[in-house]
């Protein structure tokens, strides 16, 4: 179900912080989202895109749409939240809201980059796993390895790729032959409706826990075969290496660090392939180097909480600030795609060399 609400409404409907009487029932990150977009009206387009009911509390999941209505314009969309576990993925994109909110309001710039350009938000895609402190989602079934995607390449005992033996163990892709999961089919609707119709888009999904650097991931999950737009992704890095040549990002394939079954963007990849090959849809995977906050506090490893997410309140500071400049890059690219989109056979075919030669060939 698929319903709009004004963002006082939306407060309304899920209530208020001062509504709740018991302060365990809280969701912060949901609540916090819901007092920032409750001052939009005029500003963007709030949407409800589906409710999910846990025990007697009703968790939105909330799209924000900033620009033009028509989604065949380019777009940038930024998705958080899939792990409940990884809260930080949700905050980071909430305090970019809040910075969009804000330059909105005066910025010029802003304002005219939003005429032509679309910024989709779905800043928390799993509210009932975070608010149970749960990976998965409130039926025990990890969203990311959910959708109708098989790897030949995954071991058969590695399931950390994902599996189907039980809910109660983590990376469950959940029962073969059901339905994909109402969060799930929620972000892929919502995908299919408001980006497949661009010539032109780039996503980023915020995920935290795995590594000590911050990698930024494109496809594929499932195989370590190239996929079809490494020039274009080629091309993009060198010029986020050329614009900030100190940025700290490791710019892969996924499937260089660990091949996985069920990867959600590689079968929207795949189905926008298939239904515009002339297209240019990237979806990427902003995984932030954790260990590297677990290292400097060992207190963290005996948190299940600490694992994904910094804790001490400089250290998170840093993260909400740190990213925001590469979702205003990534932005700005979706509205200049002849610095790296719009390229000749010639160039195109370098690229594909270059960018084979480094992240396939090795």
């Amino acid at each position: 179900m698929r319903y709009r609400s004004t963002p006082s409404l939306l407060l309304a409907e899920y209530g208020s912080g001062a509504s709740i009487a018991a302060p365990e029932q809280v969701l912060p990150e949901l609540q916090e989202l819901l007092r920032l977009i409750a001052n939009f009206e005029g500003l963007a387009q709030v949407d409800t895109l589906a409710t999910i009911q846990h025990e007697s509390t009703p968790f939105p999941l909330v799209a924000i749409r900033f620009g033009p209505s028509d989604p065949a314009a380019p777009a940038l969309a930024l998705f958080g939240g899939v792990h409940g576990l990884e809260r930080i993925g949700t905050q980071v994109l909430i305090s970019y809201l809040q910075t969009m909110a804000e330059l909105v309001k005066w910025d010029r710039n802003t304002r005219e980059m939003l005429k032509t350009t679309r910024l989709l938000m779905i800043p928390l895609i799993n509210p009932v796993g975070m608010h149970l402190r749960r990976r998965s989602n409130g039926n025990r079934v990890d969203l990311m390895r959910n959708a109708p995607v098989v790897s030949d390449e995954l071991a058969r005992w590695h399931i950390f790729g994902g599996h189907r033996i039980s809910p109660r163990l983590p990376w469950y892709q959940g029962k073969r032959g059901a339905s994909m999961e109402i969060e799930a089919q929620t972000v892929c609707d919502f995908v299919r409706r408001e980006i497949f119709p661009a010539k032109l888009s780039l996503c980023v999904d915020v995920h935290s826990g795995y590594g000590k650097v911050d990698r930024l991931w494109f496809p594929y999950a499932k195989t370590r075969k190239p996929f079809p737009h490494v020039p274009e992704v080629m091309a993009l890095k060198h010029l986020l290496d050329q614009t900030y040549p100190n940025h700290i990002y490791c710019v892969e394939p996924q499937s260089r660090q660990y091949v996985s079954q069920g990867d959600l963007w590689d079968y929207l990849y795949d189905e926008y392939r298939a239904q515009c090959p002339d297209g240019c849809f990237i979806p990427f995977t902003l995984e932030l180097g954790s260990w590297l906050w677990i290292k400097k506090n060992w207190s963290q490893l005996f948190s299940r909480l600490g694992l994904f997410n910094p804790w001490r309140p400089h250290r998170v500071r840093r993260i909400l600030r740190r990213h925001l400049f590469l979702f205003d890059f990534l932005h700005r690219a979706v509205q200049s795609p002849e610095a790296w989109a719009d390229i000749s056979e010639a160039r195109r075919h370098s690229l594909l060399e270059r960018g084979l030669k480094l992240w396939f060939r090795t």
